[in-house]
């Protein structure tokens, strides 16, 4: 990261905890319905459950969230997680997987912005942040975005800056991460890519019943 780029995000992080350190603590925001209730079958994908450790729970510090592994019929697998934050002016602000990845062994080779189709928006097209990710012989790719406040956001600095700027005009810090994973199968990233972005289509319609607009 340049020098110009290292000051910006530190005069962001600086901002982000004056402005939710100062400002009313009035808000109270949930989600529309509990993420225990998120659907475990989309189309042809089933789901089994899963739960965060009590640790991990503790250090992410989301209010709600739901985590679950989807497999299709040829035993294709995705993972999803949503993580779903009331208020983030107390420090419990969303976690970024540019940090958390390598702490937990995963090497990221690669980073840029994927398009998405999804349905319910005027330009019919959003984009998410893709990592690919290498941990010895395994290779995944991850899609992820921020569904806060009525916005779809791909950048972990506008995230903080619309933060800020909500916080203010609107006494919201509410905000949700919700991330994809799934193994490169065949060594085919293309062939992994699509099928995660045609479960995203299918996915969005359904997030917006439970992150507050």
């Amino acid at each position: 990261m340049s020098v110009k780029n290292t000051l910006t995000a530190a005069a962001i992080m600086i901002l982000s905890m004056f402005f939710l350190s100062y400002i009313s603590h009035g808000e109270v925001v949930h989600p529309n319905k509990p993420f225990k209730t998120f659907p475990k079958q989309i189309d042809e994908w089933v789901g089994k459950e899963r739960f965060l450790d009590e640790n991990i729970f503790d250090v992410v510090g989301v209010d709600d969230y739901f985590l679950c592994d989807y497999d299709n019929s040829k035993s294709q697998q995705i993972n999803l997680y949503i993580g779903f934050y009331q208020s983030q002016r107390e420090g419990d602000l969303i976690h970024s997987p540019k940090n958390c990845m390598p702490g937990a062994g995963w090497n990221i080779t690669r980073t840029s912005l994927e398009e998405m189709e999804i349905p319910g928006i005027p330009s019919g097209k959003t984009k998410a942040i893709k990592l690919i990710v290498k941990k010895g012989p395994h290779k995944q790719i991850m899609l992820y975005w921020f569904q806060s406040r009525g916005r779809i956001i791909n950048s972990e600095y506008m995230q903080k800056i619309y933060l800020v700027i909500d916080s203010i005009t609107r006494n919201r810090t509410d905000g949700s991460f919700v991330r994809l994973i799934a193994p490169v199968t065949n060594d085919n990233e293309a062939e992994t890519l699509n099928r995660m972005k045609d479960f995203a289509k299918q996915l969005m319609p359904l997030l917006n019943d439970y992150i507050p607009s």
